[in-house]
């Protein structure tokens, strides 16, 4: 793709030679299930996400996996910015989740614009801290609240037409727990009318006790 900017988060942000800048990088497609970086690979790029949705995880040394955060259209990585800024390596691995069409921007001209684009670096500094209070609000949420709360609002946030596709480890990496503990909880919820479990996917059955459940102390 070429001349993403236009059709980018930065379209009508940037002076035009910091787009053309930009423009002299071709915009890629990368296909789902594709590992973009690992713990301990070198930073050496900035990736704006165009279209699609990578997944940001990190796992413990037991082997378990949380979802630190996911990138769609228009948003960064903070591994890239901490990275490429301060010089560290990636601590998480983040995969594509669908098909995405991502530009690349080296680092060397990651901190030229910068330095020289004020536009460039409001709109990265905006996005940073956009993601750290979604990685603030990861941290309250694992630390305060229950299981069964958490389980509930993933369950309403990843419905479609109260039909949830995910697999039991997919909700466990999501809130941040083992898939034993996700499968128990499920089991309750059905048992108490709020779900129906079938092969595949999750049916929502009263969504309002849901809602009201995913909400208490």
């Amino acid at each position: 793709m070429t001349d993403w900017v236009k059709s980018s988060a930065l379209s009508g942000v940037l002076d035009p030679k910091s787009a053309a800048l930009l423009n002299q990088i071709t915009a890629v497609n990368i296909p789902k299930d594709t590992i973009i970086f690992r713990p301990g690979d070198a930073v050496d790029s900035f990736a704006l996400v165009l279209s699609g949705r990578i997944g940001v995880y990190m796992t413990g040394t037991g082997g378990r996996e949380i979802l630190l955060y996911e990138i769609v259209s228009g948003q960064t990585c903070i591994q890239s910015t901490v990275g490429i800024m301060g010089d560290e390596n990636y601590s998480a691995e983040a995969i594509c989740e669908t098909d995405c069409t991502v530009a690349i921007i080296p680092s060397a001209m990651f901190m030229g614009l910068i330095s020289t684009s004020s536009a460039f670096r409001v709109y990265v500094f905006q996005a940073f801290s956009t993601r750290l209070q979604d990685m603030m609000h990861l941290l309250e949420q694992v630390a305060f609240v229950r299981v069964e709360n958490r389980l509930a609002a993933a369950l309403l946030a990843r419905a479609d037409q109260l039909v949830v596709h995910a697999t039991h480890q997919e909700l466990a990496t999501q809130i941040g727990t083992a898939r034993e503990v996700v499968s128990r909880r499920l089991d309750a919820m059905a048992k108490r009318g709020l779900v129906q479990l079938e092969r595949g996917h999750i049916t929502i059955v009263n969504a309002a006790a849901l809602q009201e459940f995913s909400q208490k102390d």
